[in-house]
């Protein structure tokens, strides 16, 4: 039979693939007034999670707060489905403080759908695309079913779905994560335009039955006694007002790694049979027991699916391993003796690009209006997926508006960061956000997300005016109450030294501020509240940011002189068209790599790898002599 192709219709955007870098791409792009059509695999994969049922967590939680900074919807969703909340790092300073939800995984695709349907410029087709072909500067977009949809612009969000193989013991087979349909031609069409693909490879645990786990040989794990919100939008009152559901902890011991490495011939990683890259900072538990031999146990989390459900995820116990051995592996661990296993865990090999092709603003550089977002462009997690559809969604719009593109900077937000990072160094395993990537993690706090981000969001149109204002407010609150705290003085008491002596810290024989104390180690604004007695009422929100500011303001001031500094790199602008061939005294290997890359500025040109700070110095010294 003929298979026709027949034209369907046409748009601003196109999205394909409606997972977390999809959705904030189609939303975004559709709030701003653009026609958009979000194209999906299957609408109940939409907004899925088949890996961790959860949203943040350390360098992640950071992006999600930033996500609804700049107005996207990642933030809502998580609060509305949440089932714990707690902060990660609180031993630690304020920089490294991440928040980590888990999530009712079935209510947040549920809570998604219902917002796509409800948008407006925003189409949700079922289709998969197996084709992009330029046509005249627009996308013709092509479905299976023989459907063309002519675009202005088009953003690949297609997730572990291209070309993916699942993969358990000595079986693998064609299927998409949670063993769904793949996307079986979309790369052999990109790769006709010209555009460069690599193969990677991500894993999920295997889940358990809730009732055949033995709780009392576990260890609670409960959630913060105040749970915080990702989202501004987010009702207080309400937020998890029916209770937090628990998680539990449980350990490996010598009984697992010892079968783990009786068995390691049979892993299809250790056997050859996976040829793909996985991620470093989430290894399987084969290969977590084979590299770190000298460790006696590896933590695991029990953790829920939802509300409505027994299915328990084993976080930490991601595994290729056959499935008898999987079993084998589980009921050893002291807790999980008679743990049902409802869904075998599984590694997944798919295809994806090298970042470096694309811009900034993560448009490729050769292809016009063709945008890549997600694990689509060599990263892993929910959260980067996210920030980088909203990116991508909010340029792809701005094109077809014809307006100025968005792009953020490495000292402005841990997206700036992550986008950099792929753009200018690329990445050659699935890239994952730690607060160790970022230069300025004080600056880049989460409680200060919007303070840094709103004037993005609000000049793109994604942030309302109710809520500017509403920020504006909450904005010269902290600085009017970090104000007081500068000039607000306390003589020396009884009362005061008491309260001092009490806290571990020294009493004083003259007038002190109340900056000063609240920079004492071990002092906040809940300890001085008993001398402090003339604070105006304010949010928990404003004091936690203003103490953080008080506390670490000259930390904060030198890091700030530092991100200026950085910023006078990132203003030097390289041409586009610069023949780096014709500059004496750069080496071979910066040639070749600036010429590939093509930096925007001299900042990115000192990140790529390859490019040592005396090539820096001699395209400075070029770019003056032109200047002249």
């Amino acid at each position: 039979m003929e298979h026709v192709i027949f034209e369907a219709s046409s748009c601003g955007v196109a999205v394909i693939g409606a997972g977390h870098a999809g959705l904030e791409a189609a939303l975004a792009s559709a709030r701003m007034g653009v026609d958009t059509v979000l194209f999906t695999l299957s609408l109940e994969s939409l907004g899925n999670m088949p890996c961790n049922p959860s949203i943040g967590g350390t360098g992640k939680g950071h992006l999600v707060f930033e996500i609804d900074a700049l107005g996207g919807e990642m933030g809502k969703a998580a609060d509305r489905n949440a089932l714990q909340s707690r902060m990660l790092n609180l031993g630690k300073g304020p920089a490294v403080h991440s928040l980590r939800q888990q999530s009712d995984r079935r209510a947040y695709h549920h809570y998604m759908k219902v917002v796509c349907e409800n948008t407006r410029n925003l189409r949700l087709i079922q289709a998969e695309i197996v084709s992009v072909e330029p046509v005249d500067g627009k996308y013709r977009v092509i479905t299976r079913f023989g459907g063309a949809y002519v675009c202005e612009n088009v953003v690949v969000c297609a997730g572990t779905y291209l070309n993916s193989n699942i993969v358990v013991g000595a079986v693998s087979y064609s299927a998409g994560p949670d063993h769904s349909y793949p996307a079986c031609f979309l790369t052999q069409s990109l790769m006709k335009m010209g555009i460069e693909f690599r193969r990677f490879k991500t894993g999920t645990p295997a889940r358990i039955h809730a009732d055949s786990i033995h709780y009392e040989l576990c260890e609670v794990q409960n959630g913060d006694d105040c749970p915080i919100c990702f989202s501004d939008y987010t009702d207080r009152e309400t937020f998890l007002k029916d209770g937090q559901k628990r998680c539990y902890v449980v350990y490996t011991n010598e009984k697992t790694h010892e079968i783990i490495r009786a068995n390691i011939h049979r892993s299809p990683l250790y056997a050859g049979e996976i040829k793909s890259t996985g991620p470093r900072y989430c290894p399987s538990i084969e290969d977590k027991v084979m590299r770190f031999p000298d460790k006696e146990r590896h933590q695991l989390f029990l953790e829920p699916m939802g509300k409505d459900t027994k299915e328990i995820y084993v976080q930490g116990l991601s595994s290729s391993l056959p499935e008898d051995m999987q079993n084998q592996v589980i009921h050893s661990i002291r807790g999980l003796e008679d743990a049902l296993v409802m869904r075998t865990a599984y590694a997944i090999e798919y295809d994806c690009i090298d970042p470096t092709q694309l811009r900034p603003t993560l448009e490729f550089k050769d292809f016009p209006g063709l945008f890549g977002a997600g694990q689509f462009n060599g990263t892993s997690g929910y959260e980067e997926a996210a920030c980088q559809g909203l990116i991508a969604g909010i340029n792809a719009a701005l094109r077809v508006l014809k307006k100025e593109p968005l792009v953020l900077t490495r000292e402005s937000s841990y997206i700036g960061t992550l986008i950099d990072d792929l753009v200018t160094k690329g990445t050659n395993e699935p890239y994952r956000m730690m607060t160790s990537r970022c230069e300025y993690r004080l600056l880049l706090r989460q409680d200060n997300a919007d303070r840094r981000l709103l004037e993005y969001g609000r000049r793109v149109g994604l942030i309302d005016d109710l809520r500017y204002r509403a920020k504006l407010d909450k904005f010269s609150a902290v600085d009017a109450e970090i104000e007081r705290a500068e000039n607000t003085y306390f003589p020396p008491s009884m009362q005061l030294n008491n309260l001092l002596i009490s806290l571990g810290s020294q009493p004083v024989s003259c007038g002190i501020k109340l900056a000063d104390l609240l920079r004492r180690p071990g002092i906040g604004y809940d300890s001085l509240a008993s001398v402090d007695i003339d604070r105006p009422i304010l949010s928990d929100e404003v004091l936690r940011e203003a103490e953080i500011e008080i506390k670490y303001a000259g930390y904060i001031k030198r890091q700030k002189a530092q991100a200026e500094q950085f910023r006078k790199l990132e203003a030097k602008p390289l041409p586009t068209n610069l023949d780096y061939n014709a500059i004496t005294g750069l080496r071979l290997e910066a040639r070749q790599k600036l010429s590939q890359i093509r930096p925007e500025n001299i900042g990115r040109a000192s990140r790529i790898s390859g490019v040592s700070p005396a090539d820096i110095s001699v395209l400075l010294i070029y770019l003056n002599m032109n200047e002249r």
